[in-house]
C-alpha cells in the first residue's frame, strides 16, 4: 500500500497565476495610461487655444474697450496737437496700431460739399489728419477744408457710414432715456476689415439740438464739433503668447485663407478665428508629432512611476506570500520530522525501561550480578530521557530569555577535562586530546558552557567511523575574545550544508541519522553561544572531519 504523502500544501500555480495577472495588469495600465495622456493632450491641443488667443487679443480688447472711449471725453473739442498726443500714446502702447486718421469734424444746418446732408442737417469734414510711425508731419494734414473736392474716396466713404449711423440715430433717438452699450456699439462704432471707426457720443443736449437743427427750418446754426476717430490695424503685428508653450510649437497669424498643410503635411494643426476687425484672419497652432510626443511622454512618466510602483509592491507581497509559504513547508517538515525523531528518541528508552521492568517484575529472585545490570540499564535510560527533556526545556528558556548568565571564575583545565573524563568513562574507546594556551582562568557560566561542549564532544564521537573516534579540544586567547576549538577525524559535513547545521530541527541526511535525530543538538549550541555573546563557526571537509570553533568575550 503507498505511504499517505504527509507534505505542506502550497498552491505555486495559484501564486504564478496571481503574478501573471498583476504583469498583464502592468502592461494594460501602462498602455491605457498611455492612451489616455495622448489623448488628454491632443484635447488639450485643441481646447487650449482659447486661452493662447484671449492672451494675445488682450491688448487689443483693452484698446476697443478702454482707449478708444477716451475720445468722448473731449466733446469734439480735440485740435490736432491734442489729438497728435492721444494718438501717439495709441501708436506706442498698441504696436497693431499702424495708422490713425482724425476726422475734425462739425454739424450744422449748413450747406457742405465734403460730407453728409440728410434735410437741414448736416455733418462736414473741416480738417483730416493722419498720425503713424513713418508718418512725416508735412504730410500728417491730409484734408484742410479749404480746396473742396479733394477729399478722397476711401476717407470719405468711412466718415460718411459713421455720420449716416449718428443721423439715423439722431432721427429716432429719444433724448429721456440714457444711450444702452448696444446703442453705443451700433451707432458710434463702424468696425471693418482691420478698421475701427469711432465718433465720440455727444450729449443729451447736443442731440436735441441735433434733431432741431434736422427737423426744423432755422436761420444758419453754429459750428458744433465732433470727433472721428479712425484706427487702422494690423492683426500680423499682435504680439503672440504662447503661455502653452509644451504643446503649440508653431502659432501664426494668417489670412482665412492660408493652408497650413501646403508648406509643412506632417503638421498636427488646429486654428481660431480672430474677433472684431481681425476677423479675415485666424491664429494657426501647429506641432510636429514628435514634439507632442515629448509632452506625453513627459506626463505619462509619473503615471508609468505610479504604476510600476504599485506593481512592484504587489510583486514583494507575493514574494513575502512565497517565502511565508516556502518557511511554513520547511518548519511542517521539519516539525514533522522532529515529533517523529523526538517520538523515536522517547520510544527507544521507554521501551528499554518498560522491558527491564518487566523483566524485574517476571523474575522470581534476581542475583546481585541481574539487579545491577537491571539498574544500570533503567540507569542509564533514565538519563536519556532526561538528558532530552532538559535540552528542549533549555532551549526554550533561552530563546525566551528567561534565564540569566550566572557568572563565575573557573580553572579552565580543571573544567575541560571533567568534561572530557565523563565521556571517556561513557565512551571507553574515545580519544580526545586537551591543549590550552597560556591560559588558566576564565569568568562564565559554567553551566552553559558544560553544555556546549558536551554538545559538541557528543557530536564529534557520533559522526565519525570507528576507528577514528578523535577530537582534538584546543583553548587560546585570540585578541579579547577566548576560543575553544573541537577538531575531529569524522565524516565531514558537505558545503551545501554548512548554511543549515544550526538550523532547529534540520537534520543532515545520512547514515549516521537514521536511528533518528531531533535536530536540536547545533542549534541548541549556537543559541547557547549567542545568548553568551559569542558566536560559532564550522569548516569541514568530506571524510577528513570537522571543526567547531565557539568564539566567546574573555575581557568584560
Amino acid at each position: 500500500m503507498k505511504a499517505k504523502n504527509n507534505s505542506y500544501r502550497k498552491n505555486f500555480a495559484l501564486i504564478i497565476s496571481f503574478m501573471v495577472l498583476i504583469s498583464v495588469s502592468l502592461v494594460l495600465a501602462l498602455i491605457l495610461g498611455y492612451k489616455l495622456t495622448k489623448k488628454y493632450i491632443e484635447n488639450e491641443f485643441s481646447a487650449l487655444k482659447i486661452d493662447v488667443l484671449e492672451k494675445t487679443i488682450a491688448p487689443y480688447n483693452t484698446l476697443f474697450q478702454n482707449k478708444i472711449p477716451e475720445i468722448s471725453f473731449y466733446q469734439g473739442f480735440l485740435d490736432s496737437t491734442s489729438a497728435e498726443k492721444y494718438a501717439d500714446t495709441v501708436l506706442k502702447n498698441y504696436p497693431f496700431v499702424e495708422k490713425i486718421l482724425f476726422y475734425d469734424a462739425q454739424v450744422s444746418n449748413h450747406h457742405i460739399e465734403d460730407g453728409l446732408r440728410i434735410g437741414n442737417f448736416s455733418v462736414g469734414i473741416k480738417k483730416l489728419y493722419q498720425f503713424g510711425a513713418n508718418i512725416k508731419q508735412k504730410d500728417k494734414t491730409i484734408f484742410d477744408g479749404k480746396h473742396p473736392g479733394t477729399l478722397s474716396l476711401s476717407s470719405g466713404d468711412e466718415f460718411n457710414k459713421i455720420s449716416l449711423k449718428l443721423a439715423s440715430y439722431i432721427e429716432t433717438a429719444d433724448t429721456t432715456k440714457a444711450l444702452s452699450s448696444e446703442q453705443i456699439f451700433r451707432v458710434f462704432y463702424s468696425i471693418v476689415n482691420n478698421k475701427i471707426s469711432y465718433m465720440n457720443i455727444p450729449r443729451r443736449d447736443d442731440i436735441k439740438i441735433y434733431q432741431d437743427l434736422m427737423f426744423k427750418k432755422l436761420p444758419p446754426s453754429p459750428f458744433y464739433e465732433q470727433d472721428v476717430f479712425s484706427f487702422e490695424l494690423n492683426p500680423q503685428k499682435l504680439k503672440i503668447i504662447n503661455n502653452h508653450p509644451e504643446l503649440y510649437q508653431f502659432i501664426t497669424i494668417k489670412p482665412l485663407s492660408y493652408d497650413p498643410i501646403l508648406e509643412k503635411p506632417n503638421l498636427i494643426t488646429t486654428d481660431i478665428a480672430l474677433p472684431g476687425a481681425f476677423s479675415d484672419y485666424k491664429m494657426y497652432f501647429g506641432s510636429e508629432p514628435g514634439f507632442l510626443g515629448k509632452e506625453v511622454n513627459h506626463r505619462f512618466y509619473p503615471i508609468g512611476v505610479a504604476v510600476f510602483m504599485v506593481y512592484l509592491i504587489l510583486a514583494f507581497i507575493t514574494f513575502l506570500i512565497y517565502r511565508n509559504l516556502n518557511i511554513n513547508q520547511k518548519l511542517f517538515s521539519l516539525q514533522y520530522d522532529f515529533i517523529n525523531n523526538l517520538t523515536h528518541e522517547f520510544k527507544t528508552p521507554v521501551s528499554v525501561i518498560k522491558i527491564a521492568g518487566n523483566n524485574i517484575k517476571n523474575s522470581k529472585e534476581l542475583s546481585d550480578k541481574e539487579r545491577n545490570h537491571y539498574g544500570k540499564i533503567l540507569d542509564e535510560e533514565a538519563d536519556k530521557l532526561n538528558d532530552l527533556m532538559n535540552k528542549l526545556l533549555s532551549f526554550t528558556q533561552i530563546e525566551n530569555k528567561a534565564i540569566k548568565i550566572n557568572y563565575q571564575e573557573i580553572n579552565l583545565e580543571v573544567f575541560a577535562q571533567n568534561a572530557i573524563d565523563a565521556f571517556q568513562l561513557k565512551y571507553p574507546d574515545y580519544e580526545i586530546h586537551l591543549e590550552i594556551k597560556k591560559l588558566k582562568t576564565f569568568s562564565t557560566d559554567p553551566v552553559l558552557l558544560n553544555s556546549i561542549f558536551h554538545n559538541l564532544i557528543e557530536n564529534a564521537y557520533k559522526y565519525a567511523n570507528e576507528g577514528q573516534k578523535d577530537l582534538k579540544i584546543c583553548i587560546y586567547k585570540e585578541k579579547k575574545d577566548i576560543v575553544f576549538s573541537f577538531k575531529d577525524r569524522g565524516i565531514g559535513i558537505e558545503a551545501k550544508e554548512l548554511n543549515h547545521i544550526f538550523k532547529k530541527f534540520y537534520r543532515i541526511q545520512n547514515k549516521y541519522n537514521q536511528q533518528g535525530s531531533v535536530g536540536l543538538g547545533l542549534a541548541f549550541c549556537k543559541e547557547l553561544v549567542n545568548f553568551m555573546n559569542g558566536k560559532i563557526t564550522v569548516k569541514s571537509k568530506i571524510g577528513k572531519g570537522s571543526e567547531f570553533e565557539v568564539t566567546l568575550p574573555y575581557e568584560k
